[in-house]
């Protein structure tokens, strides 16, 4: 309202200034003839005038001809008499002494509308100058309450945390039951875990349960071009959210301000570690009965400040991983809620096929398979959709476009096929799922196995026989073709990389129960970019020795299984280039009659 009545002052100051302006043009109209008194005397002998208006010595008056005069007489007393011969109509005004006084005004008025609108424009920059100032060290953040609408029963898969952040819930609503056992609230919660595993819904869920203010705002709004600007912010959101305790401030993504101080080039006076210091002030001077919590969230917390993650500061750091099978399948639960599944759609069996999948990736994979199902004018989303959706997510969409030739369409049957009956007769390999020659992404085809079940550990023999079922491909192009291409290019890579692991980090090898290397942490770029080598160089020949006799053990291991099986794997082979893919019974019927080798020691 104050705004608009500076608008009005505003305004009038540009409409007074425009007539004071214009006013001397529009008193000397035009259409008024200004003519001599001795002309005036002729005009009046000759009957041209039909009334006039004198008003002390200014005459004015229209013709008969609708034209206007005025004039000016002095002194002639026998001009009444005249007009009055004449037949002329006389009007008799006393003199316009406001003349005098309009024009004065006018003179008055044009310099102080002229100065009044130069020093608004002036004061109102200024002012702008200054709100803008301080206003850029403002934090923009708003409070939420009674907007969030998410709870605990919202989010799945991550039991543990829920049960952690109940109590952050309690501590607000109740916070005497704990103060009575002289329990002190957590100051800080910091939410750790890879992106997509809930972290944000978590903090929303927080809100939702506590139903107090909630403040959330992003580390990356702290960072400004400006130095100061972010300590400014820091203080200002704590200002707030102290009128208004209880309440929750969530800062997602803290690593953009948190990052380990003395990374910079130019020692500890960094924009960014200024903020840092603030926020560790801030976290640190609460007063012990102000109800206030700070939610942090990032997935590296590997290279946050020490000082932030001290008690008293994130006094409680929960960690989300990726939802096991149970996990997963209540969360695809969760996201089922208002989508039409028909009756074939088994939430389990898609929780099976999606290990390593976050919530996010989760949720996409239903959303994916209505927006399938929705482009073929289906009312329901079957389990044709939610499969496709799963081969997606994981490979990429189908390339139907992309026309392979024959040839090349049975090396990628016979490699894919090598794998599948490896999968399959190997014990400690994972089941084949699916088989498919239907080009996806990058790939020309594509073997899916299923766990049983969700793996923490990998044993030895896991690992051989890992290896061994991505040898597979390379064995079978080479048996049937006497050739091999560039299409176990990726196999041969992840079979390089387990064995590696097997040799220098898992003690799995001849060179006994250690670990070799050494990563370098580089605090720049927050990640691990190098490995320092801890051993000598006759002890790099042994673990390149030793990688080279796992991976060819495990190539001749392939080779054998395979020739006892060549029959079979041409005839089912033969059987993918007709249906370009196997899944389910099919894949069951035609893994079925292959023959094993009984298992040796590797």
């Amino acid at each position: 309202m104050k705004a608009n009545w500076k608008n009005i002052f505003v305004y009038l100051l540009i409409v007074l200034a425009a007539v004071a302006i214009l006013s001397p043009f529009l008193q000397n109209e035009t259409s008024v003839k200004e003519v001599s008194f001795s002309s005036f005397l002729d005009m009046v002998d000759q009957g041209k005038i039909r009334d006039v208006t004198i008003a002390g010595e200014n005459i004015a008056g229209t013709l008969i001809d609708k034209g206007s005069f005025r004039t000016r007489a002095l002194s002639y007393p026998n001009l009444v008499p005249m007009l009055r011969e004449k037949g002329v109509n006389i009007k008799i005004e006393s003199p316009v002494e406001s003349n005098w006084l309009w024009n004065l005004a006018i003179q008055l008025l044009i310099p102080i509308a002229f100065f009044g609108l130069l020093w608004w424009l002036l004061i109102r920059q200024a002012q702008n100058t200054n709100q803008q100032a301080i206003a850029f060290g403002r934090s923009k953040v708003k409070p939420l309450v009674g907007k969030v609408n998410v709870t605990f029963a919202d989010v799945a898969g991550v039991d543990e945390a829920k049960d952690e952040l109940r109590e952050i819930v309690d501590f607000l609503k109740t916070p005497e039951k704990f103060q009575a056992l002289g329990a002190k609230m957590p100051k800080g919660l910091l939410l750790m875990g890879a992106p997509g595993t809930g972290k944000t819904l978590l903090a929303r869920a927080i809100a939702g349960e506590a139903g107090v203010p909630f403040f959330s705002i992003s580390g990356s709004d702290f960072v400004e071009m400006f130095v100061g600007v972010g300590a400014a912010r820091v203080r200002s959101i704590f200002q707030e959210a102290k009128k208004q305790t209880p309440a929750i401030i969530f800062m997602d993504e803290i690593d953009a301000v948190g990052r380990h101080r003395g990374a910079g080039l130019g020692g500890g006076h960094d924009e960014r570690e200024q903020t840092l210091n603030q926020l560790l002030v801030e976290m640190d001077g609460f007063d012990p009965k102000t109800n206030i919590i700070i939610i942090a969230a990032t997935n590296r917390p590997d290279i946050l400040d020490p000082a932030l993650l001290r008690p008293g500061r994130f006094d409680r750091q929960v960690v989300l991983d990726k939802p096991d099978l149970r996990g997963r399948e209540e969360i695809l639960k969760i996201h089922a809620k208002g989508k039409p599944l028909a009756a074939d759609v088994d939430l389990n069996i898609v929780a099976r096929r999606s290990p390593g999948f976050t919530g996010a990736d989760l949720e996409n994979v239903l959303n994916e398979g209505a927006i399938l199902a929705a482009r073929a004018d289906k009312k329901e989303v079957t389990m044709e959709e939610v499969e496709e959706a799963i081969d997606r997510t994981i490979a990429g969409p189908e390339k139907k476009s992309r026309i392979i030739s024959d040839k090349e369409k049975s090396i990628v049957a016979h490699h894919e096929v090598g794998h599948a009956i490896l999968s399959k007769i190997l014990p400690d390999a994972d089941p084949v799922h699916k088989i498919s020659i239907l080009p996806r992404g990058m790939a020309l085809g594509y073997t899916l196995q299923l766990p049983q079940q969700d793996k923490h550990l990998v044993s030895r023999a896991e690992a051989l026989d890992q290896i061994t079922v991505l040898m597979g491909g390379r064995v079978a192009e080479a048996m049937i073709f006497n050739e091999i291409t560039s299409g176990a290019q990726n196999d041969l890579q992840r079979a390089t990389e387990m064995a590696k692991k097997m040799v220098c980090e898992f003690g799995m090898s001849k060179l006994g129960p250690r670990t070799f290397g050494r990563k370098d942490r580089q605090i720049f770029l927050g990640r691990d970019i190098a490995e320092m080598k801890d051993y000598s160089e006759e002890t790099a020949d042994k673990i390149d020795e030793e990688i080279d006799a796992i991976v060819a053990a495990c190539y001749q291991r392939a080779e054998k299984l395979l020739t006892l099986n060549r029959d079979k794997l041409a005839a089912i082979a033969r059987t993918l280039m007709e249906k370009e893919s196997l899944e389910n019974h099919n894949l069951e019927e035609a893994l079925q009659g292959l023959q094993m080798d009984e298992r040796k020691n590797q």
